[in-house]
């Protein structure tokens, strides 16, 4: 079953998620999960992927699974692929 419609970016999730009561920066927030102002905010504008790094700690903060970040993100990145042109490619007959 593919998705017919652009997931967000996990980044995006976040930012919605974290950020819109106001109360938190992302300073803060970069502090609390031991990484740089600059890698968070990559992330949180869709520069970035959730590495599984990233993902731990964004677990370890939040709660839920790594699983479930890193799961957006491989959605997120395969439908991106999906956008692009690709040359086709024949299927391998394999014996079994």
């Amino acid at each position: 079953m593919s998705q017919q419609h652009n997931p967000p970016h996990p980044g995006e999730v976040l930012k919605d998620g974290v950020f819109t009561g106001g109360d938190l920066t992302i300073k803060q927030f970069a502090e609390r999960i031991g990484v740089t102002r600059a890698a968070l905010s990559r992330v949180l504008n869709s520069r970035a992927a959730i590495s599984p790094d990233m993902a731990l700690r964004l677990s370890d903060a939040l709660g839920g699974s790594a699983e479930s970040w890193l799961h957006m993100q491989a959605n997120y990145d395969l439908w991106q692929a999906r956008q692009k042109p690709r040359q086709a490619i024949a299927r391998l007959e394999v014996r079994t």
